[in-house]
């Protein structure tokens, strides 16, 4: 496992050109390095590079197209950057395996095993750092799937059950997301968000990914282009709360508040 004694930054590379964020959507190879050798500039801890967006209502897109958008770009990267961190954002095994034999370091998994059973053994077998995502449902219905008793309590119940499964296959490292925006509305983020370190509990490091997401515009008003603001406030929050990773579209400014929330922690 990587080091985690202090948090980290993972941004967000989108191989799409409907991602909700406009800023995070790439058109071309160029482009795409363009906005890694900026994360890497701006001190990214890792990157996190995604070839389907799964916003409500994003089209389903074949594994082959997936790959296509996906390995050259993992090649192209560790041409250039020998030593940055690559986690690959997907829910397919197969892809999962030809990333990490591309160069990617790790893998990101928005299903935590449920859209593909074959996930657990590949990883296990590929002996790679694994994010698990908290989600419900399928592909079609995992945005709509958000009735709960105890937010709280019913995701790490529901984790804890993916944790046993995935240590069963034989995944060493875990780290868990638990999914800001998905199988979730605007009120449940915010109650899971005041209470995220009742997740520490489950003994892995904690990954928010909340970065200009719909709990932030949806409160302020605007759109995501105008949501840096309300990210920041909640990426210190997360922080607060024990965070281990920030995923994030804003490189710069998330190192700046992890700065500043050390800087915090030293005052007695």
């Amino acid at each position: 496992m990587f080091d985690l004694s202090r948090p980290k930054v993972m941004g967000i590379i989108n191989l799409t050109t409907d991602s909700f964020f406009e800023g995070s959507r790439t058109s071309g190879k160029e482009e795409i390095l363009e906005k890694v050798s900026k994360m890497i500039s701006e001190g990214v801890d890792f990157l996190d590079i995604g070839a389907v967006s799964t916003r409500p209502g994003a089209d389903f897109i074949s594994e082959n197209e997936e790959l296509q958008r996906l390995i050259s770009v993992i090649i192209a990267i560790r041409a250039l950057y020998k030593d940055v961190l690559i986690s690959v954002d997907t829910f397919r095994s197969s892809v999962a395996e030809s990333s990490i034999k591309a160069g990617a370091n790790m893998i990101n998994d928005i299903s935590g095993g449920l859209f593909d059973h074959k996930m657990f053994k590949t990883i296990a077998r590929l002996d790679v750092p694994y994010i698990l995502m908290h989600n419900r449902g399928d592909w079609h219905s995992m945005h709509a799937k958000n009735v709960y008793g105890n937010i709280s309590v019913e995701i790490i119940k529901e984790t804890q059950d993916k944790l046993i499964k995935a240590r069963h296959a034989g995944i060493n490292d875990i780290i868990v997301d638990p999914g800001f925006g998905f199988s979730k509305n605007v009120e449940q983020n915010f109650r899971l968000l005041k209470n995220l370190n009742a997740l520490d509990i489950l003994d892995c490091p904690i990954l928010v990914g909340l970065s200009r997401k719909s709990m932030i515009y949806k409160t302020l008003g605007g759109s995501p282009n105008e949501a840096l603001n309300g990210s920041t406030a909640l990426h210190m929050a997360s922080l607060m709360q024990g965070a281990s990773i920030l995923r994030v579209h804003d490189v710069k400014e998330a190192k700046e508040t992890i700065q500043l929330f050390e800087k915090l922690c030293l005052q007695e």
